[in-house]
C-alpha cells in the first residue's frame, strides 16, 4: 500500500510540475529564437517570474459563463481536457524494475484511447458555449482528431508488433538500438500526428488565436482558460514521453541503464519538448485543407507502409 501511495504521489507531482516546466521553457526558447523582450523581463533575472505573472493574471480575471451556455458541460470541459493526461502518466515507465505506477498489459492502446478522450474536452467546450464560432471550432477539432488518430494507432501498432507485446514496459525491454532506423518512419508519423492531435503549431488551425480567437475556447476566461492551456502543455509531456518509450528506447542510454534510467527518460522527453517548441517558432500555420491532406495523403500511407515492413521483417526473421 505504501508503494502504491508513493508512486501515485510521484505521478501527481510530475503532472503538476513538468507541464509548467515545459511552459516556462517555451517562453524562454521563443524569446531567444524570435528576439522577444517581454518574457525576459518579469522577475529581472532572465524573466524567471514570467510563469508566476501569468498565473496571477489568470487568477485575477473574472469567471464568466455565457447566459445561454450549457452550464454543467461548460464547467466540466476544462477538467475533461486535462485529467486524461494524468491517467496516461500512470502507465508510462520512467525506469527499469517496476518504475511505473501501473504496468498494464494493453498499455499502448490504453494510452492512445485516453489521449483521445482529452480532445473531447475541446469539443464539449465548443458545443456548450452557445456560440456558433466556438461550435465550428469544436467541429474542426473533431475532424482533426479523426484524421490523425489513425496514423498514430498504426505507428504505435508497428512498434508493438516488433516487440511482441502491448505493454509499454515490455516494449522498452525488447527495444534494440537498430530499431532507430527500422522504426524511424513510424516514429516521425507518431510524433507529427500527436502534435496535430494536441493542436500545436503548425497544426493549430482549429484554435488559431489571431484568426478565430482560440476556436472552441472563445467564451472561456480566467482559470478555466488557464486549464485548457495547462492541458496543452500536459499533452506535450505525455506525447514526448510516449514517443520516448515507443521509439527511443525509454530508459535505455549509453551507460548505467539501471542506475540512471529515469534520467535518460527525462532527457529524451525534454529534447523532444524542445523540438515541439522549435516547430512552433519555425513553421507557419497550415490551412485546413493542407492539414487534412497531410494526414490522409502522407501520414496514413507511411504508417501503413511501416506496419507492413514490420510484419514482413518479423516473419522473415
Amino acid at each position: 500500500m505504501l508503494e502504491i501511495v508513493v508512486k501515485l504521489a510521484l505521478v501527481a507531482a510530475a503532472f503538476a510540475f513538468l507541464p509548467l516546466l515545459v511552459g516556462q521553457a517555451e517562453h524562454k526558447v521563443m524569446a531567444h529564437m524570435q528576439g522577444r523582450l517581454g518574457p525576459m523581463y518579469a522577475g529581472a533575472f532572465h524573466g524567471w517570474a514570467q510563469l508566476v505573472a501569468d498565473g496571477v493574471k489568470f487568477a485575477q480575471k473574472e469567471d464568466v459563463v455565457p447566459r445561454d451556455a450549457d452550464r454543467w458541460v461548460f464547467k466540466l470541459a476544462p477538467g475533461v481536457a486535462l485529467v486524461p493526461y494524468l491517467l496516461v502518466l500512470l502507465v508510462i515507465p520512467v525506469g527499469p524494475d517496476g518504475q511505473v505506477a501501473l504496468d498494464l498489459g494493453p498499455g499502448v492502446f490504453f494510452a492512445l484511447a485516453v489521449m483521445g478522450v482529452g480532445v473531447i474536452g475541446a469539443i464539449m467546450a465548443g458545443w456548450a458555449s452557445a456560440n456558433k464560432y466556438s461550435l465550428l471550432g469544436g467541429m474542426r477539432v473533431a475532424a482533426q482528431l479523426m484524421s490523425y488518430e489513425l496514423p498514430m494507432v498504426f505507428a504505435a501498432s508497428s512498434v508493438a508488433m516488433a516487440a511482441g507485446t502491448l505493454s509499454l514496459t515490455g516494449i522498452v525491454d525488447e527495444w534494440r538500438w537498430w530499431w532507430l532506423p527500422w522504426q524511424a518512419v513510424g516514429g516521425v508519423v507518431f510524433f507529427v500526428a500527436g502534435l496535430a492531435e494536441l493542436r500545436r503549431p503548425p497544426f493549430d488551425m482549429p484554435v488559431a488565436d489571431s484568426e478565430i480567437i482560440f476556436g472552441p475556447y472563445t467564451e472561456y476566461g480566467g482559470l478555466r482558460f488557464a486549464l485548457f492551456i495547462l492541458s496543452e502543455y500536459a499533452g506535450i509531456v505525455v506525447l514526448c514521453a510516449l514517443t520516448t518509450v515507443l521509439f527511443l528506447g525509454g530508459w535505455k542510454g549509453p551507460f548505467l541503464d539501471t542506475e540512471l534510467g529515469w534520467l535518460w527518460t527525462l532527457l529524451k522527453v525534454f529534447a523532444l519538448a524542445f523540438c515541439v517548441i522549435w516547430l512552433r517558432v519555425s513553421y507557419p500555420r497550415m490551412r485546413e485543407d493542407q492539414l487534412q491532406k497531410l494526414a490522409w495523403a502522407w501520414l496514413v500511407p507511411l504508417s501503413l507502409a511501416q506496419l507492413a515492413l514490420t510484419g514482413v521483417l518479423k516473419v522473415a526473421l
